[in-house]
């Protein structure tokens, strides 16, 4: 039955497998700096958030020499927006470390890719199937809910990863590793979605053993954790020409490497220069903490350390995180109005 399931899937695939800038149909992709730069971007991001960022990306990095060749600085500018620069970091280590280490040519083995950064259990399946055609199993969020609903697997996730993964192997193409891979993934995104899936349009419909249950959407069985809330402040500090001072972020983290406005997410700073309370504030969702920060503002000629004054028509030359981007539009709307 696994091998009928895989050919009605891969034909399923062939007909409306959904069109990708970083995507070819019938075996593995040409290039695969293509792929390992869409496969890190996809981490914890929509295809739909991925697609201009990407093509962007690749248009001012083309080849793996010429982002090896980028300072990190310029890298984070073309990543700005897409969030968890910690993959724009390790996208630049590693291809720094394919360039002088392997001489540009791809390693085709787990051993040496799980060595690069940014590069973990999922992504290193993956990217040998689309890459290299090799009959890895991909598992992410998508396959988790297409199996367990498929065989019905009602017991927490936590619980049953091992099965899970067992029939999500028997699954998988031998021969056609590159389109299986991406079918199970546009078949998780397009048909067996999270709510209201499309049972009638399914490829496996008939041999799903949750079809038409009332608790189909609530498989898989996992556990929700809850976000932390924080709160703090955010400084707009300006001197008497108008400039604007911000520090570069040299803590290890998500913004690690960008600039920003200083900012503390426990106790007020700057209590010496009388900061203004702007009365605005912005809300920023990470994956595990639901920031908000008041907008102060203080006007001084003092230069903190790390940081530097930059005329506001300069600014769009650092990269900035979108918490900091949604600061300054705020304060720029304020200033408006």
């Amino acid at each position: 039955m696994n091998s009928n399931l895989s050919d009605l899937l891969l034909r399923w695939y062939d007909r409306h497998g959904r069109t990708l800038p970083w995507r070819v149909k019938g075996g593995a992709h040409p290039d695969p700096y293509i792929i390992l730069v869409s496969e890190i971007m996809l981490q914890q991001t929509t295809v739909k958030t991925v697609i201009p960022y990407f093509e962007r990306f690749i248009k001012r990095f083309p080849t793996i020499r010429d982002l090896a060749a980028a300072p990190l600085e310029e890298v984070y500018l073309y990543w700005q927006g897409l969030g968890y620069y910690t993959r724009a970091r390790s996208l630049h280590a590693t291809a720094q470390t394919i360039v002088d280490r392997f001489g540009c040519v791809f390693p085709q083995n787990k051993s040496d890719i799980l060595k690069l950064k940014g590069i973990g259990e999922y992504t290193v399946a993956s990217f040998l199937a689309l890459a290299f055609n090799q009959p890895e199993t991909v598992i992410d969020g998508n396959v988790i809910r297409i199996i367990c609903r498929l065989y019905h697997l009602t017991e927490p996730v936590e619980k049953i990863m091992p099965q899970i993964r067992e029939k999500a192997a028997a699954l998988t193409s031998r021969d056609h590793a590159a389109d299986y891979a991406s079918a199970i993934m546009d078949l998780g995104a397009v048909i067996c979605t999270p709510k209201a899936p499309q049972c009638l349009l399914c490829p496996w419909k008939g041999f799903c053993l949750s079809q038409g249950l009332k608790e189909l959407e609530q498989l898989p069985n996992r556990s929700k954790t809850a976000k932390k809330n924080k709160s703090g402040y955010v400084y707009i500090i300006r001197n008497r020409q108008g400039e604007i001072f911000i520090r570069k972020r040299t803590e290890k983290g998500l913004l690690s490497g960008l600039y920003e406005f200083p900012w503390d997410d426990e106790k007020p700073l700057f209590s010496e220069y009388s900061p203004q309370d702007t009365g605005l504030g912005v809300s920023h969702i990470f994956t595990h903490i639901n920031l908000s920060l008041k907008i102060h503002t203080l006007q001084t000629e003092d230069v903190f350390p790390g940081g530097e004054f930059v005329a506001p028509e300069n600014l769009c030359r650092y990269p900035f995180s979108t918490l900091m981007k949604k600061v300054y539009q705020k304060f720029l709307n304020k200033k408006t109005n």
